[in-house]
């Protein structure tokens, strides 16, 4: 599908967005229409929670395109990301033809490379064609698998094409929308970042955090998440292992309102801190004095 069938503005893919509950800010909405309208790859980088992976989500189910997901790990390699060949069905197949008396070995060697013993894992599955359009393809944490790995994406990146020795070269007919995520645990090499657009998704405004709230959370009061907001604007101040990000926020609001509580107290926070810190060492932190202090500031005026 050309690049006609996006969004024709900026403005219509946050309209769009905000239909399928994603309160994008204009510059994230920005670089993503462009990275749609120009068929490059979006590179987004930023803490975890802060819904690098849920634009990719939300583009495959407004644009009503296939999502594949590779998610990355280290020691990710061609076999987990791009394809293997099934040696249970292909041993069969060798077996079957012993049995029958087939023993030309140029002729059996091409049978059992054939596509149908193709196991074709996210990166291939990308490159085929659909007739919704081609898909989304999210590659999830990149920073996250070996180097080697990146390098090997930039053959994909480049020219969405594959080599199989076997078969050949794989080449999508229309590229793909790709989004790349980082938490940046490690620096992702400029060979690859040159091939995307990229853009740094950051902790949400007090008043944007409030708007995705109360449009993911419809049932929280209004005093109740105000004050869960502010309660999160002030834990990010501090110094944590983890600050919570927006997911954590949508957890504990979503936690509260299961609980029927109308206001932040001590208690109720204390008894919910695990649905938004998720380390002990940053729950040990968050007590006493400090809960005491953070508590007030987020309840004041409230």
């Amino acid at each position: 599908m050309s690049a006609s069938a996006f969004p024709t503005s900026v403005d219509a893919l946050l309209e769009l967005l905000t239909s399928r509950g994603y309160l994008a800010e204009r510059s994230l909405a920005t670089v993503t229409y462009l990275a749609l309208r120009m068929g490059r790859p979006l590179f987004l980088e930023g803490e975890a929670g802060v819904g690098k992976t849920e634009i990719a989500k939300v583009l495959s189910a407004a644009l009503g395109r296939k999502l594949i997901r590779l998610q990355c790990y280290e020691g990710l390699d061609v076999a987990s990301a791009v394809y293997e060949w099934s040696s249970a069905a292909q041993m069969i197949a060798i077996r079957l033809a012993e049995a029958s008396g087939d023993t030309d070995r140029d002729q059996l060697a091409s049978d059992i490379f054939a596509e149908r013993f193709l196991i074709k894992r996210p990166l291939l599955q990308a490159l085929e064609p659909d007739v919704a359009g081609p898909p989304v393809l999210l590659i999830d944490e990149l920073d996250r698998a070996d180097e080697a790995f990146e390098a090997y994406l930039l053959e994909i990146l480049s020219d969405f094409q594959v080599t199989i020795p076997e078969l050949g070269t794989v080449k999508a007919p229309a590229p793909p929308i790709v989004i790349i995520t980082s938490n940046r645990t490690r620096e992702i090499h400029d060979a690859l970042k040159r091939r995307c657009l990229y853009h740094w998704v950051d902790y949400p405004s007090a008043e944007r955090e409030l708007a995705i709230v109360k449009s993911r959370v419809p049932n929280i009061s209004a005093k109740l998440s105000q004050q869960v907001v502010r309660f999160v604007q002030a834990l990010r101040s501090q110094d944590f292992y983890k600050s919570p990000g927006v997911a954590e926020t949508i957890d504990w609001a979503t936690a509260l309102s299961e609980l029927d509580a109308r206001s932040l107290t001590p208690q109720v926070v204390g008894d919910t801190l695990g649905a938004l810190l998720k380390y002990q060492d940053d729950i040990a932190r968050m007590q006493g004095e400090a809960l005491a202090k953070t508590l007030k500031e987020a309840t004041s005026d409230v």
